[in-house]
């Protein structure tokens, strides 16, 4: 699947998934959607952002989400 708004660099924000080579983490904005936040606050907050970043956040996540391996735990 690719991700061209996504962005790793082990030179920016130490190697943590960016947002077009910006310094904004997806981390950072699945954090904020998830607590509350609206898109149009985040897109505020932080302006060099655009509505498709955050599309493409929340897609690589739920991405990467799937790419995880979990234990089974049995009961």
């Amino acid at each position: 699947m690719a991700f061209p708004r996504i962005s790793h660099d082990p030179a920016v924000m130490g190697g943590k998934t960016c947002i077009r080579g910006l310094r904004i983490t997806v981390g950072t904005i699945v954090g904020l959607m998830a607590s509350g936040s609206s898109r149009e606050r985040i897109l505020q907050a932080y302006p060099l952002l655009e509505p498709a970043d955050i599309d493409e956040t929340l897609a690589y996540a739920a991405w990467r989400m799937e790419e995880r391996e979990e234990a089974l735990v049995l009961s």
